[in-house]
């Protein structure tokens, strides 16, 4: 697999509806994780929210999404993140160190509970930029 880049956007609870809308427009497969599926840490009250959805239509357009967990806290006009993914460990590890430099780490590039390497930082520009790297499958 290449690496990906594309938008992540972040919603106020209603990341199933939206994404269910853009399925529509754009057609493709759909998938979603709950909070309670993907094994993060969360509020029970959020447990059936969604941690990560993903949008890829048939010709190639790829959207993701969550909701945003009450601890993160919701911010209009700032809820789009921009996402680089893959399985491109060492150029994606290349993108991360290059984006960290004067950036504010807001999740540094760990091991995360889906079992990929992922990082999130906002960089000297205010842009936020996520990182996951696919875990090698056993």
């Amino acid at each position: 697999m290449n690496s990906r880049l594309n938008p992540y956007i972040a919603f106020d609870g209603n990341a199933k509806e939206a994404m269910e809308l853009y399925t529509n427009v754009f057609g493709g497969k759909l998938t979603m994780t709950t909070f309670k599926e993907g094994g993060a840490p969360h509020d029970p009250s959020e447990e059936n929210k969604i941690m990560h959805a993903m949008l890829i239509a048939d010709n190639g357009i790829t959207i993701m999404a969550s909701d945003t967990a009450k601890k993160w806290g919701y911010s209009p006009n700032t809820n789009i993140s921009i996402s680089l993914s893959g399985d491109a460990e060492a150029e994606l590890k290349g993108y991360w160190d290059k984006l960290s430099d004067g950036a504010q780490i807001e999740q540094p590039l760990t091991q995360a509970p889906w079992g990929d390497t992922f990082g999130m930082l906002t960089d000297t520009f205010g842009i936020r930029w996520m990182v996951n790297i696919t875990g090698k499958k056993s």
